[in-house]
């Protein structure tokens, strides 16, 4: 599903300059959107981390009640979510058979991708739309608004999971389109 995320952040650029991180790529594009070709930001029930804060330190201790991702032990130095418990954390709104081909499918990703602690957010320089799930088990919504919020994100909520540009892509593509618009805009 990267791949999804890269071809919707060539979309972008096709308009302007901006960057898209879904999940743990929104930490990705929160530093690398401090290029100064980037001219605004978009996440999609992603994290949006301040200076010094990685994936891991916003999971480490979620509130009581909130779900918490079924990231299996790393194997040589690499993660999966436990492909079990994929469809209902992950794409609780795909229909089964995907939901299972996604889970069989993932993409190993590294440890550093947990732990990348950024230097300096991008959002406090540049514009951000920030979609929040409703239905998210992997980032708790409320862990999202939050994370919007501080941003200054402008905020659009979509009821899905995580797997929302699969199971909602009305929603991230109208995002996109609002969000490339308003890049166009400002930089007029």
């Amino acid at each position: 599903m990267a791949d999804g995320c890269w071809v919707l952040s060539i979309a972008l650029n096709i308009y302007e300059p901006t960057r898209l991180g879904h999940s743990y790529g929104g930490v990705v594009i929160t530093e690398a959107g401090n290029d100064p070709k980037v001219a605004g930001l978009v996440c999609i029930a992603a994290f949006a981390a301040d200076k010094g804060e990685s994936v891991s330190v916003l999971i480490k201790n979620p509130p009581p009640g909130a779900p918490v991702p079924p990231i299996l032990p790393p194997q040589d130095g690499f993660l999966l979510l436990d492909p079990t418990k994929f469809p209902a954390s992950f794409a609780a709104d795909v229909r089964p058979d995907a939901a299972a081909f996604m889970a069989d499918s993932q993409v190993p990703w590294g440890l550093d991708a947990l732990n990348g602690a950024v230097t300096d957010p991008a959002w406090k320089t540049k514009p951000s739309w920030y979609l929040v799930t409703t239905e998210d088990k992997m980032i708790p919504p409320d862990a999202q608004r939050a994370m919007s919020r501080r941003a200054g994100s402008t905020v659009v909520e979509a009821k899905g999971s995580h797997a929302v540009y699969v199971s909602q892509p009305r929603a991230v593509a109208d995002l996109i389109v609002k969000a490339a618009n308003g890049v166009a805009v400002a930089t007029r």
